[in-house]
């Protein structure tokens, strides 16, 4: 690239943000390269919307980027966690512009994060979660699976929704998490407690063949994987059904189960089982296809 010899000379941005997506294309995960390409392409029609659009990276000036984040944040509406995403894609942009002598200063540094107030996903009360089994016991068992599931083996719902019937081992009682579906892209098992594999074993799942989704279209086995909103769509119609809070969501499941474990089984067994580093994290999983799981979820006998 020419560009970067030529430290003097002024840099034109489009030549700067050519040389920024190859990078992200050649450096980066496929969802982050989408993330970061379509964070750029946002930024770029905002420039090109100027009267007076900078042909330079270093006619880009903070008052600038800070009149770009608040025409999101107070015009478009985004809320303050997504504001703070746009300004750290932009500090990330303008460290690479800065690392390679395009400009001498970050222009992003001056700009602070809004404050973020607490997530409003609340963990599901034991009254809650009996009404739950009760109603889908009756209603509707493969929403009570995938519910079980949530709350018991602590599976993302958006690794859950990869997880095959051949990936279950019924004689050493756990599922499997390939690295290739889960977040932290590390293999693990996680333990089946017999409530679930008893409503797999009546809803007949083991007859079906064992590459199909346990949860494809329709929340039923299937060659087919289900779409991404899948587990969100079904539990949101649930909640309606039972006049609960948007508070409480799919994934307030997984709250409710590490709790109910935790207090029942002690804290080490949960975080094992939620695949946490320690107890104070929930993003750092253990890995391993040979990391055992504890008999204890095994017999535990949780509230759904």
């Amino acid at each position: 690239w020419q560009i970067v010899e030529q430290k003097e000379a002024p840099i034109l941005l489009k030549d700067a943000f050519a040389l920024y997506k190859e990078h992200v294309q050649r450096q980066q995960k496929e969802k982050s390269i989408k993330t970061n390409l379509s964070f750029l392409k946002l930024f770029e029609a905002y420039l090109d919307s100027l009267s007076r659009r900078p042909r330079e990276v270093r006619q880009i000036t903070t008052s600038m980027l800070v009149t770009y984040l608040d025409k999101l944040y107070l015009k478009q509406g985004v809320t303050a966690r997504t504001r703070n995403n746009y300004r750290g894609f932009l500090s990330s942009l303008f460290t690479f512009f800065v690392d390679r002598n395009f400009i001498q200063s970050n222009p992003v540094d001056p700009i602070k994060n809004l404050t973020v107030s607490a997530k409003k996903r609340q963990p599901l009360t034991k009254s809650m979660l009996r009404r739950l089994n009760d109603y889908l016991s009756e209603h509707d068992k493969w929403m009570l699976l995938a519910c079980r599931m949530e709350y018991y083996t602590f599976i993302r719902p958006g690794e859950l929704r990869h997880i095959r019937i051949n990936d279950i081992s019924v004689k050493d009682m756990q599922i499997f998490v390939s690295g290739e579906i889960s977040k932290n892209k590390r293999d693990a098992n996680v333990a089946i407690n017999r409530e679930i594999l008893t409503l797999m074993l009546d809803l007949g799942l083991f007859d079906y063949p064992g590459g199909m989704y346990i949860f494809g279209p329709g929340l039923r086995p299937s060659a087919t994987i289900g779409d991404k909103n899948l587990f969100s769509r079904e539990w949101c119609k649930l909640r309606s059904t039972l006049g609960w809070s948007p508070c409480y969501q799919f994934y307030s499941l997984k709250d409710s189960g590490i709790r109910d474990l935790a207090n029942s089984a002690g804290i080490a067994v949960a975080r094992d089982q939620a695949r946490h580093t320690d107890i104070s994290t929930t993003n750092r999983y253990l890995q391993g296809r040979d990391q055992p799981v504890h008999e204890e979820v095994i017999a535990f006998r949780g509230v759904l």
